[in-house]
């Protein structure tokens, strides 16, 4: 019986990292395809939040190129303590750099989607080992 209980319980725990993985992912593919789609905005992105002025439309390609590499390795779950936590930390600092829109936050409530999502990187990084459903081996 207890082993009934316990492969439905891991059953369960890997379609849910498998949930947070590829909910993860389609925020980082709009991000990623955002640098190729539309340049100029991660030039503004990279002013105003990380106070990087002087960005070129070759540099958000090129940071496109390997974050679309990276996000790409993430949803297939390649080397997973690597890419999994480069997009933890990737995040993290995208959260953390927004901090004067959480000053003032009901007139800048979406970017408070920043941290659950920040929380699934977290959690997806600690259950690495368990996240197997649909990765690489």
């Amino acid at each position: 019986m207890s082993n009934l209980i316990s492969s439905d319980v891991q059953s369960r725990l890997q379609w849910s990292l498998l949930s947070l993985r590829f909910g993860v992912f389609i925020v980082m593919i709009m991000w990623t395809l955002d640098k190729f789609i539309n340049p100029g905005h991660s030039a503004r992105i990279f002013e105003h939040f990380y106070g990087i002025s002087g960005s070129s439309d070759m540099v958000a390609y090129i940071l496109g190129a390997l974050q679309l590499l990276l996000v790409l390795a993430f949803v297939m779950g390649i080397k997973k303590r690597l890419t999994y936590g480069i997009i933890f930390i990737m995040h993290g600092l995208s959260t953390l750099s927004s901090y004067n829109q959480y000053i003032d936050g009901f007139n800048n409530l979406l970017f408070f989607t920043a941290w659950p999502m920040w929380a699934a990187c977290f959690a997806l990084y600690l259950l690495r080992d368990q996240d197997v459903k649909f990765t690489v081996k």
